[in-house]
């Protein structure tokens, strides 16, 4: 029994030090918890007014921007919370972790906002040309998906070495794929424009240090172990 309290206490201690290195993340993982739990017992009509209040569309900007910009991004786009945890870990925790809470914060608010109001002003253009009807204005835009493109764009120069330009194809192709498959879509406009703004964040992260290569980790890693067992025996 005491040897089970000391490792259930490591383990704790290991969780609580990973969280608290990106309480920015976490603490929104934590309030998107109760919205989906929300979404998943509503009905369909019920699920559909609650968001449609808190959508980011060319109505509710025109009429309450704040209220909606802020609403939306504790709001997600479906899905469980389970999959927006592993999200989050994959793209969110490494990015605050290497750019600190405060300029992390600050992406995540600019991709928000600049994705949001491209999205919305190209819905806007194809209203007034009239190639979309007049309902878009009142189109369901909600979630956190430009603030993730956003941070999966800055985390191009968090990688060096191939694997930097193997994951930046990877990401154009993850955004251009949509358009090549169903043409213009508003929200891929906005998605692109995420990825846009967190390429353009570069000159807040050339003050965090070095770019880290995978390739060059698990090598220096090997060598260390090979020279431990050397050493041992």
């Amino acid at each position: 029994m005491q040897r089970f309290r000391q490792a259930l206490g490591r383990g704790l201690g290991a969780c609580w030090r990973y969280v608290r290195r990106a309480p920015g993340t976490f603490c929104w993982l934590i309030l998107l918890l109760p919205t989906t739990i929300i979404m998943s017992r509503l009905e369909p009509s019920e699920l559909h007014h609650v968001l449609i209040e808190r959508s980011t569309n060319l109505h509710h900007l025109a009429e309450d921007p704040l209220h909606v910009l802020v609403a939306s991004a504790f709001w997600p786009d479906g899905g469980s919370w389970l999959t927006y945890l592993v999200l989050f870990n994959l793209f969110h925790v490494p990015a605050e972790r290497w750019l600190g809470t405060l300029r992390w914060l600050g992406l995540v608010v600019l991709a928000h906002i600049g994705a949001t109001y491209a999205s919305e002003g190209a819905v806007y253009l194809a209203i007034h040309h009239g190639s979309t009807p007049a309902s878009a204005a009142d189109a369901l835009d909600v979630g956190v998906s430009y603030a993730l493109a956003g941070v999966a764009g800055v985390l191009t120069y968090r990688l060096g070495g191939p694997v930097r330009y193997v994951y930046l194809a990877a990401l154009v192709t993850a955004v251009a794929l949509p358009f090549a498959i169903d043409g213009v879509d508003f929200t891929e406009i906005g998605h692109g424009t995420a990825v846009l703004i967190g390429l353009a964040y570069y000159p807040l992260t050339r003050s965090r240090g070095g770019p880290w290569d995978p390739i060059v980790a698990l090598r220096t890693r090997r060598a260390r172990r090979r020279v431990r067992i050397g050493t041992s025996e």
